[in-house]
């Protein structure tokens, strides 16, 4: 080769690369976290910071002491507002009720040992309320068919410190609540959700372990919920933010996910066949669905062999039902610094056909799929994405001004007309397991209504002592904890409701 071709070559060589390198290999802009914009979004962002979620009482109460073979429920039945149940370490097979407010249900820990409710693998349910200022703490409870601690629209309640392990189908399940402290619990081996937020507003998830179970934790059709501090491990879907469509709460929003472990969620999904989260691909860290204004932030988010986060419409998910009333797509997803280390190593067929269209191959620690609006990102360079070329910069750093969405002082007490009972008592009761169109745990409302149409005497039958009619839907807990006048206000709400 003479001199001359070899000097034509360096040239090209030279100028092909520096083209090359000045479209594909920009310097990102690197942008710090620390002492930057904070997000002057949220709800009440300014407001006084509430320490907790329950008003201090006015008034001291009695103490009533519960020994090991005493019965927790008659202690609530005799206890009045502003009362203190004590339950000493000892075994509890049974289930407890409270319908009146200002009651604290305290398991006393000595030498390590608690107060125990043991479902024995019959019982339904261990805990559920109903009452306003309502605190929940201390107690380990296993082997439960239905719930470990269900709210039933109560505000201002606190739910802390309490281990539940291997209790069927939610863990914690707040639902329909204002003004919620849902903190340092253990919870595992859960069939849909450790700790589900549903259909509640002003809620803080924080310092909780949550593991071996479909969903680590779950906000859903929950607005103003900062979820923080929590280890998410080895579960389905680590942390969840999403819509389910069909319940009367239409949307999902305000949601900051933050400073939390998110690691390993690669269990095989175990969920009831149909329902929702049993779509939830194992391997997920966290799932925005359908929710808006989420931010994503200081996370460690690591070894979830689908995808470190996930951002994605309703049509990403087979198992919905759509609801016209509801936005399928997620918009203003706002993702800060996470730490992400060896995300999507093993992901789904779906991802990587995404994936593809970007000529993207390898590791995933940031998906998004479906339409969006508004979304932003920093210091992007961070992360392998796919799906996120139209998420701006954001012009914010961190969330340092928002402590937490507590309301000072408490959310007004929810007081239930008595006109009110039947659409209360579905909301608060009945809609985490039955949507008004497609299927979640149980049936819908129109299968229902179409099987008890002007027959609300047989429902309440039903509800009152449930048989496994269906092979694919795991059995119906029994209701009859409700009074007589509640369980016929709500057969007839939800007979006669309309879409």
């Amino acid at each position: 080769m003479n001199n001359k071709i070899k000097i034509v070559l360096v040239i090209i060589t030279f100028a092909g690369g520096w083209i090359l390198g000045s479209n594909n290999n920009i310097a990102p802009v690197i942008t710090s976290s620390m002492g930057g914009a904070s997000y002057a979004g949220g709800y009440q962002a300014n407001q006084q910071q509430a320490e907790g979620a329950v008003a201090l009482r006015t008034e001291q109460g009695q103490i009533h002491v519960v020994n090991d073979g005493d019965s927790i429920q008659a202690a609530v039945e005799t206890a009045q507002p502003g009362d203190t149940i004590q339950v000493m370490p000892g075994t509890y097979s049974e289930t407890v009720y409270i319908d009146k407010d200002d009651i604290h249900l305290l398991g006393v820990i000595q030498g390590g040992a608690r107060a125990t409710m043991d479902g024995l693998g019959k019982l339904n349910d261990a805990i559920l309320y109903s009452g306003n200022n309502i605190v929940i703490e201390n107690f380990r409870i296993t082997k439960y068919k239905g719930n470990g601690i269900m709210g039933q629209a109560g505000n201002n309640f606190e739910i802390r410190n309490n281990v539940i392990v291997d209790t069927g189908i939610y863990g914690i399940f707040p639902q329909l609540g204002t003004n919620g402290l849902v903190e340092h619990n253990v919870v595992s081996g859960i069939e849909d959700a450790a700790i589900y937020i549903g259909m509640s507003d002003n809620i803080h998830v924080a310092y909780n372990e949550v593991f071996d179970s479909v969903a680590g934790i779950e906000i859903e059709n929950s607005r103003h919920a900062v979820v923080e501090h929590n280890n998410a491990h080895n579960n389905t879907g680590g942390i969840l933010a999403f819509v389910t469509p069909g319940l009367p709460i239409k949307t999902t929003y305000d949601v900051i996910i933050r400073n939390n472990f998110v690691l390993d969620n690669n269990t095989p999904n175990f969920g009831a066949p149909g329902s929702i989260v049993s779509g939830i691909p194992a391997g997920t860290g966290i799932l925005v669905m359908a929710a808006d204004d989420v931010i994503i932030e200081g996370n460690i988010i690591s070894g979830n062999k689908t995808a470190g986060i996930i951002v994605n419409d309703h049509s990403f998910a087979t198992t919905i039902t759509m609801d016209v009333e509801s936005d399928p797509n997620s918009d203003r997803t706002m993702i800060l610094d996470n730490v992400m280390l060896n995300n999507g190593y093993d992901t789904i067929a779906e991802v990587k056909a995404v994936a593809l269209t970007e000529l993207h191959t390898g590791l995933v620690d940031i998906v998004h799929v479906g339409s969006s609006e508004g979304s932003c990102i920093i210091n992007r360079h961070r992360y392998r994405t796919v799906g996120i070329s139209d998420y701006a910069d954001c012009d914010f750093t961190n969330t340092d001004n928002i402590d937490n969405y507590l309301l000072a002082g408490g959310a007004e007490r929810r007081v239930i007309h008595p006109s009110e009972r039947g659409e209360i008592a579905y909301l608060g009761v009945c809609t985490g397991c039955h949507s008004y169109t497609g299927r979640l745990i149980g049936p819908s409302v129109e299968v229902i209504q179409a099987m008890y149409a002007g027959n609300p005497e047989g429902l309440v039958a039903y509800i009152n002592a449930p048989v496994k009619v269906r092979d694919n839907f795991p059995p119906m807990p029994a209701q009859n904890y409700l009074d007589a006048e509640t369980q016929m206000a709500v057969a007839e709400y939800m007979l006669a409701l309309e879409k």
